[in-house]
């Protein structure tokens, strides 16, 4: 994703900081943290603990190696966020960027609200559909190619509905461009102060 002609781990490290340095959590989990890109941008601010997830065990192990040492409370957890287990104690903050694309929708919110306090603020970064560029960018990294099947855009409409029935408020929304061209949407939400659940609002 670092490639020139794609820029997404440039922009999922820009939005982290950005949304991170707007609330000023003291505590943040980011689902889906691949190798760690973006907790970088987390040393040095607000949020002294900060929880890593991914499914995948090796990318967990790599951003343990990374990190260990440079941020206070780093939490390295390999979970499922389809999984209806709590995983580790609620967070001010969580992020997922390029994630909910993957996974079933409802059962990740859920995950999601489980693990955020009453209050807190979930930040969401979507990819939007595109006339002129692939949904998985061509590069030489075959691993890629076989998240194609598994892709399914998810429309901000569709992940408000959602959220709201997973005790998530709207709070905010933009559209963000990587350098290569793709767009993106980073929906914010606020947890309710009780969870909710049920069915989504019709469209």
């Amino acid at each position: 994703m670092a490639l020139p002609t794609v820029g997404q781990s440039t922009l999922i490290a820009d939005e982290l900081a950005r949304a991170v340095e707007a609330h000023k959590p003291g505590s943040v989990a980011v689902l889906g943290c691949a190798g760690g890109n973006g907790l970088e941008r987390l040393i040095g601010g607000s949020a002294r603990r900060v929880v890593a997830v991914d499914i995948n065990p090796d990318f967990a192990a790599a951003t343990e190696a990374r990190f260990r040492g440079r941020i206070a409370e780093l939490e390295v957890l390999v979970a499922d966020v389809e999984a209806d287990s709590q995983v580790f104690d609620p967070v001010a903050f969580i992020y997922a960027a390029l994630l909910l694309e993957y996974v079933d929708l409802d059962r990740a919110l859920s995950f999601m609200r489980r693990h955020c306090q009453p209050g807190g603020t979930l930040a969401v970064l979507s990819q939007m559909p595109s006339t002129e560029i692939a949904e998985i960018t061509p590069s030489p990294y075959v691993s890629l190619r076989d998240l194609g099947p598994a892709f399914r855009f998810v429309s901000p409409a569709e992940l408000g509905r959602r959220a709201v029935a997973a005790a998530f408020q709207p709070i905010g929304s933009r559209i963000a461009v990587a350098s290569g061209g793709k767009s993106f949407s980073l929906q914010e939400f606020r947890a309710s102060r009780r969870e909710g659940g049920g069915t989504p609002p019709r469209p």
